[in-house]
C-alpha cells in the first residue's frame, strides 16, 4: 500500500500545480491564499517542477493583475497558473474571457468562496465559481482533499489537449482546509499524464518575434459571430478528453474517476444531484439508508456538461430528483446546477431512456459554509417521498419568513460507529490547533486514518476555535461537523462558565 500522508486540499493542489507550471501569478484571497503561499516556499527553497526547473512564483497588486500576468505569460508560450475565490475570481472575468477566447490551455484552481452580498464572507459555496460558468472555461469539480489532487493533475493534461482553459474547484474551507489521508503523486507519474509533445504545441503557439502572428484584433459584424460559432468543435471534444484522461489515470494509480459517478441501489427511485463536498455527505447519507432505493449523482466535469454521459449513470428507475446548489440567483427560476439538469430532460437522450420525465425540484443548502450533514440528505430524499414534494427548498437553516425549510431527521452514519471523534476548543493563537494538526500526523503516521477540520470565525486571532478531529481504522468521509464527540477538550476555562444558549459550546 501506498504511503499516506495527512494533507489539506489546498496543499494537495499545491502540491500538482507547481509541479505542473513554469509561472505561477498569484494574489492572496482567503481560502486560497495558502496554495500560494506552498507554492511560493517550494520555489524558494529551489524545488523543482517535473522537466528540472524552478517555477517563477510572482505575486502581483491584486487579483486582476494576477489573471492579466497569467494571460501574457500564456501568450509567450510558459504553462502558468493562479489561485483564487470570491471577489479574487470576479475581477479576472476580463481575462478569463480572453484565455478562453484564443484557446489558450491553463488550469486556475479555486476554493470556491461565498461572493459578498448583504454582508461579506470569507467562508464556502459555489457562488463564485457559478458566476464566471459563461466565460467559456470547463469547470472541474473535486470532493475531497485526494481528488483535489487527482483532479488537479487530470485538468491539467486535459487543458493541453482540449486548448479550452480549465477551472479547477473545491469547496473553500471544507476541502480546502480539511486534513485527510492522500496518496501523493509522484512527479514521475505526474510526468507520465503530461503530453510534452503537447507542451511544444503550446509554446510553438506564443508570441515569438521569429514567427510573428496577430492576437488582440477587433473584429466586426461580418466576422465576429463566425468566430464564436467556430469554437463548437473544441468544446465538444472536452468530455471525451477528460474521459480519456481520467482512465489514463486510472491505469496508473488505480483510483476511478468519471464525469458523472453514481453511488446508490441500482433500482433507486429517488435520487440526489449534487457536486462539492456534499457529494461526499449524501454518500454516507445513501450508504446508511441502504435498501431504500435512494441513491445520489455526483457531478465533476460541471462545463461543458455532457448530456449523453449524465443520463447514462442514472439508473432508469429514478422517478424522483432532487438537485443540491450551493449557491442562491435571487429571482431566478431556479439554481445553476437544478436549470442544467431540467434542460438535460428535455433532450432526446433523457426521453428516450426516460420516456416519463421524472419529477425534479431544486434546494438551497450550504450556503457560507453552513453546516450539511447526512440528517439533511435524509431530509431530502424525505420530501421526495412526499405526495407534493416542497420545491424550491433549503436545508440547514430555518426559514421562518418564506418557510423554504425541510424537517429534519436525524441519520446516524454507519461510518461513525467505527470512527474516534474529539472536540477541542480554543483560544485563537493559543496553540490548539497546531497541537491538533501534529498529534493527526502522528496518529496517522501510525497506520491510522485521520480527518480534522477547524472551525475559526472570521476575527481569528483571539477568538473561539473548535477542532474536529476522527480517527478510525478506514478511510473517513465526513466533510461536516462532528454531532456526537467521544472526547471533548476546553482550553480556556472562561469557556465553561458560558451558558449555551450564549455559544456554540455543549457541555
Amino acid at each position: 500500500m501506498a504511503k499516506l500522508v495527512a494533507m489539506d486540499g489546498n496543499g494537495a493542489v499545491s502540491h500538482v500545480a507547481h509541479a505542473t507550471n513554469e509561472v505561477i501569478a498569484i494574489y492572496p484571497i482567503t481560502p486560497s491564499s495558502t496554495m500560494g503561499e506552498i507554492c511560493d516556499a517550494k520555489s524558494a527553497k529551489g524545488e523543482t517542477n517535473i522537466w528540472g526547473n524552478v517555477p517563477s512564483v510572482n505575486e502581483l497588486q491584486s487579483e486582476g493583475g494576477a489573471s492579466g500576468a497569467v494571460h501574457g505569460s500564456l501568450t509567450a508560450g510558459a504553462l502558468t497558473t493562479t489561485f483564487t475565490a470570491s471577489q479574487g475570481l470576479l475581477l479576472m472575468i476580463p481575462n478569463m474571457y480572453k484565455i478562453a477566447g484564443e484557446l489558450t490551455p491553463t488550469v486556475f484552481h479555486v476554493s470556491a468562496r461565498a461572493i459578498a452580498t448583504s454582508a461579506l464572507s470569507i467562508f464556502g459555496d459555489h457562488s463564485d465559481v457559478m458566476a464566471v460558468r459563461q466565460t467559456g472555461w470547463a469547470m472541474l469539480c473535486s470532493d475531497n482533499p485526494q481528488e483535489a489532487m487527482d483532479m488537479a493533475l487530470i485538468s491539467q493534461a486535459a487543458t493541453l489537449r482540449a486548448r479550452v482553459p480549465f477551472l479547477h474547484f473545491f469547496d473553500g474551507f471544507r476541502t480546502s482546509h480539511e486534513l485527510n489521508m492522500v496518496e501523493p503523486l509522484t512527479k514521475e507519474q505526474m510526468h507520465e499524464m503530461i503530453d510534452d509533445d503537447l507542451i511544444a504545441q503550446h509554446k510553438s503557439r506564443g508570441l515569438n518575434p521569429e514567427h510573428p502572428t496577430v492576437r488582440g484584433t477587433a473584429a466586426n459584424p461580418d466576422v465576429y459571430f463566425q468566430a464564436r460559432e467556430a469554437v463548437n468543435k473544441f468544446y465538444n471534444a472536452v468530455p471525451g478528453i477528460v474521459k480519456e484522461e481520467m482512465a489514463k489515470f486510472e491505469k496508473m494509480t488505480g483510483r476511478k474517476y468519471d464525469l458523472f459517478q453514481y453511488v446508490g441501489d441500482e433500482d433507486a427511485e429517488r435520487l440526489v444531484v449534487i457536486m462539492g463536498s456534499g457529494a461526499d455527505v449524501a454518500q454516507n447519507a445513501v450508504e446508511a439508508m441502504k435498501g431504500q432505493k435512494v441513491g445520489v449523482l455526483k457531478i465533476k466535469l460541471f462545463r461543458p456538461f455532457s448530456i449523453a454521459d449524465f443520463v447514462r449513470v442514472i439508473p432508469s428507475t429514478v422517478k424522483k430528483i432532487a438537485v443540491m446548489d450551493r449557491t442562491k440567483e435571487p429571482g431566478s427560476l431556479g439554481e445553476p446546477l437544478f436549470q442544467d439538469v431540467c434542460a438535460a430532460f428535455l433532450t432526446a437522450e433523457a426521453k428516450a431512456k426516460f420516456p416519463t420525465t421524472p419529477l425534479i425540484i431544486g434546494g438551497r443548502y450550504g450556503i457560507g459554509s453552513k453546516d450539511f450533514t447526512p440528517s439533511h440528505v435524509k431530509a431530502v430524499f424525505d420530501n421526495l417521498a412526499a405526495n407534493a414534494p416542497i420545491k424550491n427548498f433549503t436545508v440547514g437553516i430555518n426559514d421562518d419568513l418564506t418557510h423554504t425549510s425541510l424537517p429534519e431527521t436525524k441519520l446516524e452514519s454507519k461510518a461513525a460507529n467505527d470512527i474516534f471523534a474529539a472536540l477541542f476548543y480554543g483560544l485563537g493563537s493559543d496553540g490548539t490547533v497546531g497541537a491538533n494538526k501534529n498529534t493527526m500526523k502522528i496518529i496517522s503516521a501510525n497506520g491510522f486514518f485521520a480527518q480534522g477540520y477547524f472551525v475559526y470565525d472570521s476575527k481569528k486571532s483571539g477568538s473561539m476555535t473548535t477542532s474536529h478531529i476522527r480517527f478510525g481504522k478506514n478511510y473517513i468521509r465526513a466533510p461536516y461537523l462532528i454531532q456526537s464527540a467521544d472526547f471533548i477538550g476546553v482550553h480556556t476555562v472562561s469557556y465553561t462558565h458560558l451558558r449555551a444558549h450564549e455559544t456554540t459550546l455543549h457541555l
